[in-house]
């Protein structure tokens, strides 16, 4: 399962983030620290279902939408000096080596300080937050890499010896490539074997934007101040309230409303009985919804994914007319697969058994036999013929 972290300083809203994404319980509180343990919780990629498109009835969807799950993880809150051990650095950093992305979280309303505590809106530039945040990253990198360095400078001599092919053994935990490794040091621009320490931290920041790429999420829009988003706004940022759509999900959970994680507005159940108050509430949210194109938070977990991941939606079956499994279940699953795969991916995605086995696959939208070096596309529905092993 693709997993994405929730990163960022303390307060800044990662709980509210991961609460509204999830609906797992979350402490939420207005200090720092309020998280320490990380919290583990299922969220959902939206994607379109191709149901209606081969115009067959599927319990899977709602409406032609297809939710599917991934892994998020909302960690301890990051405060400077993280990388040597300050506050719950070392934890936060660990819990990291799970994650295929980072969510940043950054308090767009500029309401809370380097250490979360919490200040009048618009005090705290955003900026400084994002700028903050993949330095102490980068920094943690950085050390892992320093404790290796002189070992590895030794085993360099060697002419045959890779030195790009040892660092990323080094990293192999976080999920870093030697492709990654390649790409950071003509990125950064440095000679490793000849690196002193600040080659080193340039090719680590580049190293970490590739092992682990981020999304900066301007969480709090809602409440910020014009002058705080134009600043943000200057990256590529996906601006949120998280607070809204918890308030949103958990409306639709009550009935209150319809609304569903991703739309662009929702609507209010005639016969619900609302307070004024509730009113006003819901009318803030939808007038947030109205300018950016919805409260952002499914917008963030798509945009990882699918873009930042370069993910696409591959559904497979066993009968390529019905579009159906062995128990007539109608597109059962989806598949989160790499862009570039092909059908012996999927094979081996689906059980590795049958992707040993594999023989040849067809394209249930065609009908075709398709080869299997085929790349697939996003919304592909696929039947694998294999011999089991």
């Amino acid at each position: 399962m693709i997993t994405l972290a929730i990163a960022g300083k303390p307060n800044c809203g990662k709980s509210t983030f991961f609460r509204a994404a999830t609906l797992a319980p979350a402490e939420i509180a207005n200090y720092p620290f309020t998280t320490i343990d990380a919290n583990h919780g299922v969220a959902y990629v939206r994607t379109a279902c191709p149901c209606q498109e081969m115009n067959v009835s599927c319990e899977n969807c709602q409406d032609g939408v297809r939710f599917v799950p991934i892994g998020l993880i909302d960690v301890a809150g990051l405060v400077p000096e993280a990388h040597k051990g300050r506050g719950l650095g070392n934890q936060f950093l660990d819990n990291l080596r799970q994650a295929d992305a980072i969510l940043q979280i950054v308090d767009a309303s500029g309401a809370t300080d380097a250490e979360g505590n919490p200040v009048d809106i618009g005090t705290r530039d955003p900026v400084r937050d994002i700028e903050f945040l993949q330095y102490e990253i980068s920094m943690w990198m950085y050390g892992i890499l320093s404790r290796h360095w002189e070992k590895l400078k030794r085993q360099a001599q060697a002419r045959e010896f890779s030195l790009a092919a040892a660092i990323a053994d080094v990293f192999a935990g976080l999920g870093v490539t030697f492709e990654n490794v390649r790409g950071a040091v003509e990125a950064a621009g440095v000679d490793l074997r000849t690196a002193g320490e600040e080659d080193l931290i340039r090719f680590c920041r580049e190293l970490m934007l590739r092992g682990k790429p981020m999304l900066i999420v301007g969480n709090k829009a809602d409440q910020a101040p014009e002058a705080c988003l134009d600043r943000i706004a200057e990256y590529d940022v996906t601006f949120a309230s998280a607070a809204g759509e918890l308030a949103l999900r958990m409306a639709a959970e009550g009935g209150f409303v319809t609304y569903r994680p991703g739309d662009q507005a929702f609507e209010i159940n005639p016969k619900t009985n609302l307070t004024a108050a509730q009113r006003a509430g819901l009318q803030r949210v939808a007038e947030f919804m109205q300018v950016f194109g919805g409260t952002g938070v499914q917008q963030a977990l798509d945009t990882a994914v699918f873009d930042l991941l370069d993910m696409i939606v591959v559904f497979p079956v066993e009968d390529e007319s019905k579009l159906t499994d062995s128990k007539g279940r109608v597109l059962p699953d989806a598949f989160l697969m790499k862009r570039g795969s092909t059908p012996r991916d999927l094979a081996y995605q689906v059980h590795t058994d049958i992707g040993e086995g594999f023989l040849y696959a067809v394209d249930a939208k065609s009908g075709m036999r398709v080869k299997d070096s085929l790349e697939l596309k996003s919304g592909d529905i696929i039947k694998i013929v294999s011999v089991r092993r």
